[in-house]
C-alpha cells in the first residue's frame, strides 16, 4: 500500500536557483512551469497510517515542513500537516431509490454530528481558543462530521487543522444560501475566483469530505413571486451559478466529492428534498415548522438528513446576560427580542403542553424546552439510526448559536452545553442500543458503528414510576458494522400503562436508556428524593446523586461556568449517579440547583 503526495509552490518569478527541503522527504525534485510559477512534485509515502474518522479508528495526521532555498538562501518555511485517505461519497441504485453514503478508506461511515454556523455575529472576536474548544465539544458528543452552513462564512484555517486532529469530516457548503443569486458574467467570474481560491486554501486537509454547492438554493425557486413567476428562468439562472461552482470547484479539485445543493436529491433533479426521502440529502422540518408530533420523525426514512431541529431556550446563565429578573416571562419584550422564528415561543409552549405537565417557573420553563428539544432529536437519530444502512447520515440544525438567542442549538453561545448536547453525546455513541415502535409493541435494535464485530448482552425491565423493576427479556447479539441489528421485540401488552421500558446493555460497549411509550404528562411522577453529595477534587467536584423513585431528565447546573461530565440523566432508587463539574476557574467555588422531571412540574 502506498500514497502519492503532490507538492504544489507558487513562484512569483522564475530561478534557476531554487531548492526546497521537507523534513519528511528530504530534498524534493524542482520542476517549475514557468508560464504558470507553479512547481510541482510527487513522493511516495509506502505503507502509510490512514487518516480515520472519529470513532472509526485514529485519524493519523503527518506532520510535515517545507523549506525554500533561492540562490542558497532559505527564504520561507511552511510547516504543512496532512492524512492519507481515500473518500467517496457513493450513490447506488437499490430498492427505496438511491443510496447515499460516504466511504472513508473503502468503509461505509455513518456520518452523525450537526450544522455549524459563524461562532459569532463578530468574525473578528472568535479567537482560536473557541474554534479549538467548539472541536473539541463536537469530539465529546462524538461528532465524525459537521456541515458548515453556506449562509455564514469560511472558517479560518485553524478550524480544518482541528477537525483533522479530531477526526470530524467537514461537509463544506459555499457560501450562498436561501436567497436568488445573480448568473451575470461578471457575477459568475467573482463565484469562479472565490471558489478556485477556497478549493485551493482547504483541499489539503484529510478531513474535507463533501464540496457543496449551497444551502436551499432549488427551494428558494418556490420562495418569492419573482422565481415562482418566472420558475423557468430562475432555474437557468440558478444552474448557471451552480454549474460554475462546479466547474471551478474541479478546475482545482477534480476528484472532489461534489454535490450540488443541500437538501438535492441528486445531480440535475430539481425536486422536493424537504419530503423526498428515496434519495439524496433531506432537510425534514416538518415537526418544528408544522409542529407535527415528534413521532413524524419516524414516518420519513432518509439517505441521509442533513438538517432538522427543534428549539429551546437558552440556558438560564446565558438568559441572566440580557434579561433582568423582571423578564423571566416568555411573553416579555425581552424575551421575544430574542426570538427570531416567527411563533418560535408559542411552538415551544404549545409542544410543552402536549408532552409534559407545566412548569412551576421561568427557570423550569426553561430547563423543561432544553428536556423536550433534546426528546425530539434523539427521536429522529435514534428512529434513523437504526434503519442503517438504509440512512447513513444525521446532522441536526444546529450545533452552536451567534449570539445569546432561543434556538435550535445544541451548545449555548459561548459554548455551554445544553441538554441536546449532553443527549447527543449518548444517542450517537458508536455502539447503542435503541428502542423503536414496530406497529406491535417496540423492538430493540444494537447499532454498531465501529470496523470490528461487538457483542452485547441486552436486558429489557418494565419501569414504574416508584421506580421498582420487573424483568422482560434478555439477549445475547453479535453486532457486525454494516447494520442496525434488531435484538428483543416486546409487544404492547406486556408492558402496564404506568410503566416505561428501561433497558441495559454490556459486553464490548456500556450503557442503558429509558423509553417511554407515552407523553411524560401520562405518567404519576412521585417525588424523586433527589439527595446530593458534593466533594471537591482534583480542580473539579464530584457530584454524587441518589434518588428514592425514577427521576427522568435529571440535571445539574452551576452559578459559574464550567462543564459538566452529564446531565439530563433518568435515575433509579439503589443506584447512585456521580456527575464531574470542573470549573472554567479552578478556584471558583460554585453552587448547585438540581432539577428533575417531577420537581420541575409540580
Amino acid at each position: 500500500l502506498f500514497a502519492r503526495l503532490k507538492y504544489t509552490v507558487s513562484l512569483k518569478k522564475a530561478t534557476s536557483d531554487l531548492r526546497i527541503q521537507s523534513t519528511l522527504y528530504g530534498d524534493l525534485s524542482v520542476q517549475l512551469n514557468p508560464s504558470t510559477g507553479l512547481w510541482e512534485d510527487e513522493v511516495q509515502q509506502y505503507n502509510p497510517q490512514l487518516w480515520w474518522p472519529a470513532g472509526i479508528s485514529d485519524p493519523h495526521i503527518y506532520q510535515d515542513t517545507l523549506h525554500l532555498f533561492v540562490d542558497g538562501k532559505l527564504v520561507d518555511v511552511k510547516p504543512i500537516q496532512f492524512g492519507i485517505r481515500t473518500a467517496e461519497l457513493i450513490q447506488q441504485k437499490d430498492k427505496w431509490g438511491t443510496s447515499y453514503e460516504m466511504h472513508i478508506n473503502g468503509i461505509p461511515v455513518f456520518c452523525k454530528g450537526a450544522d455549524y454556523i459563524p461562532t459569532s455575529v463578530f468574525p473578528a472576536s472568535v479567537k482560536d481558543e473557541d474554534i479549538l474548544g467548539l472541536i473539541d465539544q463536537m469530539a465529546k458528543a462524538h461528532f465524525n462530521m459537521v456541515r458548515i452552513w453556506g449562509g455564514g462564512y469560511y472558517p479560518d484555517e485553524v478550524f480544518y487543522r482541528a477537525c483533522d486532529e479530531a477526526g470530524i469530516m467537514v461537509w463544506q457548503d459555499f457560501m450562498f444560501s436561501c436567497n436568488i443569486y445573480p448568473s451575470t458574467p461578471g457575477y459568475l467570474a467573482e463565484v469562479d475566483a472565490e471558489v478556485r481560491d477556497v478549493v485551493a486554501r482547504l483541499n489539503h486537509h484529510a478531513c474535507m469530505a463533501v464540496w457543496c454547492g449551497d444551502n436551499e438554493l432549488i427551494g428558494a425557486l418556490t420562495w418569492f413571486p419573482e422565481s415562482t413567476g418566472n420558475r423557468d428562468r430562475y432555474l437557468v439562472n440558478y444552474d448557471r451559478l451552480n454549474r460554475t461552482v462546479e466547474t471551478a470547484l474541479k478546475a482545482v479539485l477534480p476528484q472532489a466529492n461534489w454535490w450540488p445543493s443541500s437538501p438535492s436529491p441528486g445531480v440535475m433533479n430539481f425536486g422536493d428534498a424537504w419530503h423526498d426521502d428515496s434519495s439524496g440529502d433531506m432537510h425534514f422540518w416538518s415537526v418544528w415548522h408544522e409542529g407535527r408530533d415528534f413521532d413524524h420523525y419516524r414516518d420519513v426514512k432518509p439517505r441521509f438528513c442533513s438538517e432538522f431541529g427543534f428549539q429551546s431556550y437558552p440556558s438560564m446563565d446565558v438568559v441572566r446576560r440580557f434579561a433582568d429578573p423582571a423578564d423571566f416571562n416568555i411573553a416579555a419584550p425581552v424575551m421575544e427580542a430574542h426570538q427570531k422564528n416567527a411563533g418560535g415561543n408559542a411552538r415551544i409552549a404549545e409542544t410543552m403542553f402536549r408532552y409534559f405537565r407545566f412548569p412551576v417557573d421561568f427557570p423550569n420553563f426553561v430547563y423543561l424546552s432544553q428536556v423536550q428539544q433534546g426528546l425530539a432529536i434523539k427521536t429522529a437519530v435514534t428512529q434513523w439510526r437504526s434503519l442503517k444502512p438504509h440512512c447513513m447520515g444525521t446532522l441536526y440544525w444546529q450545533l452552536n448559536d451567534t449570539w445569546p438567542v432561543c434556538s435550535w442549538a445544541s451548545l449555548d453561545h459561548g459554548g455551554g452545553w445544553k441538554l441536546l448536547h449532553h443527549m447527543a453525546a449518548r444517542f450517537f455513541a458508536p455502539v447503542t442500543v435503541v428502542c423503536v415502535p414496530d406497529g406491535q409493541g417496540w423492538t430493540l435494535k444494537a447499532v454498531n458503528d465501529t470496523r470490528k464485530a461487538v457483542s452485547l448482552s441486552v436486558i429489557v425491565n418494565a419501569a414504574r414510576m416508584d421506580g421498582s423493576t420487573r424483568p422482560l427479556c434478555k439477549a445475547e447479539v453479535t453486532v457486525p458494522t454494516d447494520a442496525a441489528v434488531p435484538v428483543l421485540s416486546v409487544a404492547a401488552a406486556d408492558l402496564a400503562a404506568d410503566e416505561v421500558l428501561a433497558f441495559l446493555w454490556s459486553g464490548d460497549a456500556q450503557g442503558g436508556d429509558v423509553f417511554a411509550p407515552r407523553p411524560w404528562k401520562a405518567y404519576d411522577l412521585q417525588p424523586s428524593g433527589l439527595t446530593a453529595k458534593v466533594t471537591a477534587a482534583g480542580g473539579g467536584h464530584d457530584i454524587v446523586l441518589s434518588v428514592t423513585a425514577l427521576a427522568p431528565f435529571v440535571t445539574v447546573e452551576a452559578d459559574v461556568p464550567g462543564r459538566f461530565s452529564a446531565n439530563a440523566v433518568t435515575m433509579f432508587p439503589g443506584y447512585p449517579t456521580t456527575i464531574r463539574f470542573t470549573p472554567a476557574d479552578p478556584k471558583a467555588k460554585p453552587a448547585f440547583t438540581f432539577r428533575d422531571l417531577h420537581a420541575e412540574v409540580q
